[in-house]
């Protein structure tokens, strides 16, 4: 083999374990994990190549927009789900209060769901609703 051939062969080497290095930190790499908490208001399942379970927690308290002039706008966190057991139990726990486990990734691929969010587990669940402190009357009583 001459020199030329073997810097053409060395080259393609290196931009091959580069590109398996990028795919991997991009795609596989856990990033971050944590457990967040909040009312849990939709799973879904949906797709058009890859049905992926998809789902949006309402997290209590509130976050400025400001770009839409200083506008209030509730906390969602959405993700995606791989394991269709956790799925299914989340289903099961719309409305509720639950605490979910999630992996972040720093992308996202088709076959593991729409988020770079994944949760990989319930903590805990707990009944939802707001327990309202103001009496409500209807009418005829005295305070």
């Amino acid at each position: 083999m001459s020199t030329k051939g073997k810097i053409i062969s060395w080259l393609v080497a290196i931009l091959l374990v580069a590109g398996a290095v990028f795919v991997y930190f991009k795609f596989y790499f856990v990033f971050g994990e944590g457990v967040k908490a909040g009312e849990l208001n939709q799973i879904v399942y949906k797709g058009w190549v890859w049905k992926t379970y998809e789902g949006r927690l309402i997290q209590t308290g509130f976050k400025s927009n400001q770009k839409a002039g200083g506008s209030l706008q509730s906390n969602e966190f959405n993700f995606s789900v791989v394991d269709k057991a956790v799925a299914d139990s989340l289903m099961l726990c719309s409305g509720k209060n639950v605490e979910l486990h999630y992996k972040e990734y720093n992308g996202w691929l088709p076959w593991r769901g729409m988020q770079r969010y994944v949760v990989d587990r319930i903590v805990s669940v707990s009944e939802g609703g707001v327990q309202s402190e103001i009496p409500v009357f209807t009418g005829g009583e005295t305070l």
